[in-house]
C-alpha cells in the first residue's frame, strides 16, 4: 500500500489515496500503520475517497482503530494532499467526514499548499447531543470528580465531544497520563471524549494540552483547539480571535460567540514522507 506521512502541528497521520488503494480492513490497517515502533508511526490513519455530497470524503481512524467523526488538523492535510498531488486545482474545497461536510481555504505558496483556514461549523453545547449526561441543558462549569479531584468542565462538540478543563498551571505540570484516560472513559461520557487542559496566558493566548480518545495524549488536536477557544469565549476568558498554542505549535481561532455561527481555524499542513507498506 503507498502512503504519504503527514501533520499539522505535530498532529500527524498516515493519508492514503482512496482512488488507488482498497484496504480490505480499514480499522486493522489504523492500528498497524499507527504503531510507532512496528508501523510507520501515527495518530491514526486517513483515507481520501471520492464523494457524492463533496469535493472528497474523508475517513478517519483512530491509533486503536476506532472510527473517528472529525480532526481539524487532519483535514488540513487532506486538503494539502489533493490540492499538491492533482486531484483538484481548486483553492477551496468541500471534504465530508461521516456525512457532515467542512470547507477548507488552501493558501499555496509556489504550487504547494502551506496552510489552510476550515470552517468548522457551529460548535454544539446541548449535552445530549455532546453527548454527556448531566442534569443541566448545557455542561458549562460542571462539576466532576477524576481521580478523587474535582475539576469543572466545560463540554463542547465540533464533530466529536471534548471537556475542556481550565487549570491555574501550565499544562506541561500536570499527569496527563493518569487522568486523560479516567476522563475519557469516565461514564458520563456514554461515546468517551477527548479532554483538552487549558491556561490562559491572557485574553488572546491559551496554552493547550490534549488527551484523545482512542490516541491518547497528542502533540495538536484541531476540534480540541476549536472547543478550547469555545469555552474560553463562553465563559468570558478571552476574546473572539486567539491563538491556542499547543506542543506541536499553533492554531488561530475565531469565534463570535454566537451558537449558530462557525467557528474558523487556520493553521499549519505539512508533508514528512511517502513510501510503500505491506499490509
Amino acid at each position: 500500500m503507498k502512503f504519504t506521512k503527514m501533520q499539522g502541528c505535530g498532529n500527524d497521520y498516515v493519508y492514503v489515496n482512496g482512488f488507488e488503494e482498497h484496504i480490505a480492513d480499514e480499522a486493522a490497517a489504523a492500528v498497524k500503520v499507527s504503531d510507532r515502533h512496528f508501523g510507520i508511526g501515527a495518530d491514526g490513519l486517513i483515507i481520501i475517497k471520492p464523494s457524492d455530497i463533496a469535493d472528497f470524503e474523508m475517513c478517519m481512524y483512530n491509533a486503536d482503530g476506532s472510527r473517528g467523526a472529525m480532526c481539524g488538523n487532519g483535514i488540513r492535510c487532506v486538503a494539502k494532499y489533493v490540492f499538491d498531488n492533482g486531484l483538484t486545482d481548486k483553492t477551496t474545497v468541500a471534504i465530508e467526514s461521516m456525512g457532515k461536510i467542512k470547507y477548507i481555504r488552501i493558501n499555496a505558496k509556489n504550487g504547494m499548499a502551506v496552510s489552510a483556514r476550515v470552517d468548522m461549523g457551529a460548535p454544539i453545547l446541548k449535552a445530549a447531543e455532546i453527548p454527556v449526561i448531566c442534569d443541566a441543558e448545557k455542561a458549562v462549569m460542571l462539576p466532576l470528580v477524576i481521580g478523587g479531584e474535582e475539576y469543572k468542565i466545560t463540554c463542547v462538540s465540533m464533530g466529536n465531544p471534548h471537556a475542556v478543563v481550565f487549570i491555574d498551571k501550565s499544562p506541561k505540570e500536570i499527569e496527563l497520563e493518569k487522568i486523560g484516560r479516567l476522563f475519557e472513559n469516565n461514564p458520563i461520557f456514554p461515546d468517551r471524549v477527548n479532554t483538552e487542559f487549558i491556561f490562559v496566558s491572557d485574553r488572546k493566548n491559551l496554552e493547550m494540552r490534549v488527551w484523545e480518545r482512542g490516541s491518547g495524549e497528542t502533540l495538536a488536536c484541531g476540534t480540541g483547539a476549536c472547543a478550547a477557544a469555545v469555552a474560553a469565549i463562553l465563559n468570558g476568558l478571552a476574546d473572539n480571535e486567539l491563538t491556542v498554542h499547543l506542543l506541536g505549535g499553533d492554531l488561530q481561532i475565531s469565534w463570535s460567540g454566537r451558537e449558530e455561527e462557525s467557528v474558523f481555524m487556520t493553521g499549519p499542513c505539512e508533508t514528512v514522507f511517502s513510501g510503500e507498506i505491506e499490509i
